[in-house]
């Protein structure tokens, strides 16, 4: 009798069972702008001829537009068959659905505001970040950094006690780098200066609510600038550094902070003496002091060219050491050409940099610039001429159209000095410049074209910071030459972040917050404490092949997104994975440059 019931019922059973979907279409969840590119990408696990597709209201279930499928991109990471669904020409505002091949995307909207307010969001992430006090637990931390190493060279002895307290922590761990400290502080800079009508005044300069009559990014930024000016002390004496990998021994929130470094409280700071340094078992491959030396000079010059500009940062005499601590931080940076890597004790992961020149160029255009917009005056082309030189030694990010790269080998990830100095210049010299710019473009979109998630970054560790950075170089290239020949390309790397790949999720930490975002980040304030890590971006999908070769990583959940694993790349929301899932305060620093410029360039034409 059991017997002959069991199989009344599997017919039954196997009715009910839900069918796995099949198809996809993914979207920036931001929403997209009247008068931007809009694409999505319809993706299979079969091999499906996708003909038509429709957009419709999302209230009434009308059909607001209708189009053709295009060209099949084939194969791509866990997918058979993709397609990319224009639909640009549609400007209406609302809010909408795509279906298509039987499937159908999420809600979006388009319109003017999609990207309003969504930079200011980001600045959560780096409030979180700072060390000394700390906004948002409202408590201070590691308020007695630091001792110094390496420094016998310059006359401080080990172990000198040295006060750098203040700054950001780097990513989830608490160790904090002047090469993306100074990055993160310079886009927070360039981002108010380019766009200063898209952030708001919501909180004072420690933090917390109240206003104070300068925009937060300007906060945040000055924030930074502090702490550079503790690293970069006097003359020559500079440091590169605070705390080492031995801070990776345990998770906790940073007010709890243990020690790991056999000097009570305090925590390592490593001088700035251009030759090789510890990592790991072995030696990291310093050359020089200029890609440090060179990011000061210019986080100090653009310092100076906008209090003069704007009469900024009036509540202290601080800002009276940027003018000369930018020609001195260029000078150090002359005097030992080369390229100063981070240390590691326990194990072989750094920031391996391996270039210079690129901050050396920008160090120059950005003296020249605070020379020319200060009362002091100056020599209007003598700095000019040397960041051109400069530019003539790296003229295209090497990692542009690669298929790998070291981690942070080519850093920052786009040549910002290019940008700065080809608005300097004219005639030849010029196009030049800007030319350096379209080849580096052009080698990543000959990889992109074949797909249709137009992808042509590696997926090498921080991919996120590759991508957001290389959109802004499509950005700026547009804005120097008014050409918009790449304008879906530099949309699809943005797009990428907020849904439009493999896995359809955004990359930042709740943003937008009606979205599928993150929940599960490498993170001790989420993981211990679960509080949110708003405005967060995470590193990004990582190749396959490094992901099975990194140490440590063990999932805790199953997989919500193993559909979309691939032999290509993988990406987890998993506490455990710090290759894909780790929030990084400098990409999220450019991520702000980014959504402000995306946010200006959607406001209405007057």
């Amino acid at each position: 009798m059991k017997k002959w019931l069991f199989i009344l019922l599997l017919p039954v059973l196997s009715f009910n069972k839900k069918e796995e979907p099949s198809s996809w279409i993914r979207i920036n969840q931001l929403g997209y702008t009247p008068d931007g590119v809009k694409v999505a990408v319809w993706c299979s696990k079969e091999e499906k001829e996708l003909v038509n597709w429709e957009l419709v209201y999302a209230d009434s279930k009308k059909i607001a537009a209708k189009g053709k499928a295009g060209k099949a991109f084939g194969v791509y990471g866990p997918f058979k068959q993709t397609y990319r669904l224009n639909f640009s020409h549609f400007k209406k505002p609302g809010r909408y659905y795509l279906q298509a091949g039987g499937v159908k995307s999420s809600e979006f909207e388009i319109g003017d505001d999609v990207y309003k307010g969504a930079a200011d969001f980001c600045l959560r992430y780096m409030r979180q970040q700072r060390t000394g006090f700390n906004p948002f637990l409202k408590d201070s931390c590691h308020t007695h950094d630091g001792y110094v190493l390496y420094g016998e060279k310059a006359g401080i002895k080990d172990s000198t006690h040295i006060d750098v307290v203040g700054g950001w922590h780097d990513a989830s761990d608490y160790l904090q780098y002047v090469p993306t400290s100074a990055n993160a502080t310079y886009h927070l800079l360039a981002a108010y200066r380019d766009f200063p009508t898209v952030f708001t005044d919501e909180k004072s300069a420690n933090g917390l609510d109240g206003k104070n009559g300068q925009p937060d990014v300007l906060d945040e930024a000055r924030w930074g600038i502090d702490w550079l000016m503790k690293m970069n002390p006097r003359r020559f004496i500079m440091f590169n550094q605070l705390g080492d990998d031995r801070d990776h021994m345990g998770m906790r929130i940073p007010k709890e902070d243990t020690n790991y470094y056999g000097k009570g409280l305090e925590r390592p700071v490593y001088f700035v003496n251009g030759e090789p340094q510890q990592r790991g078992k072995f030696m990291n491959t310093t050359t020089g002091v200029a890609s440090t030396a060179g990011k000061y000079a210019s986080v100090f010059a653009l310092a100076h060219f906008l209090y003069e500009r704007d009469n900024l940062f009036r509540t202290t005499d601080k800002y009276k050491g940027y003018y000369a601590k930018a020609f001195d931080a260029y000078q150090y940076g002359l005097s030992k050409p080369g390229y100063t890597q981070t240390v590691s004790v326990r194990s072989p992961y750094i920031y391996a940099e391996e270039n210079w020149t690129d901050d050396m160029e920008l160090a120059a255009v950005s003296i020249h610039t605070m020379v020319n917009n200060t009362p002091m005056g100056g020599d209007n082309d003598y700095y000019t001429s040397a960041a051109y030189n400069f530019a003539l030694k790296e003229k295209i990010t090497p990692w542009l159209g690669a298929d790998t790269a070291k981690h942070y080998q080519w850093y920052p990830f786009i040549n910002l000095g290019h940008y700065e100095l080809a608005k300097q210049l004219n005639g030849n010299q010029k196009n030049t410049i800007i030319g350096y710019y379209k080849e580096g473009i052009q080698r990543v979109w000959n990889k992109a074209k074949q797909n249709a998630f137009y992808r042509g970054i590696p997926f090498i560790w921080c991919s996120n910071n590759l991508t957001t950075a290389f959109a802004i170089q499509c950005y700026w290239y547009k804005q120097l030459t008014g050409d918009k020949q790449f304008n879906e390309l530099e949309q699809a790397n943005f797009d990428w972040l907020f849904g439009c790949n493999p896995w359809g999720t955004s990359m930042v930490y709740g943003l937008p917050s009606w979205g599928d975002t993150p929940v599960d980040p490498h993170s001790a304030f989420t993981h211990i404490k679960q509080y949110p890590i708003d405005g967060g971006l995470i590193d990004g999908p990582v190749y396959t092949s490094i992901y099975k070769g990194l140490i440590g990583i063990t999932l805790y959940q199953p997989d919500e997104y193993a559909a979309f694993q691939s032999d290509l790349a993988v990406y987890h929301d998993d506490y455990g994975d710090y290759s894909t899932n780790e929030p990084t305060m400098d990409g999220t620093a450019s991520l702000i440059y980014l959504l402000a410029a995306k946010e200006a360039e959607s406001k209405p034409k007057k």
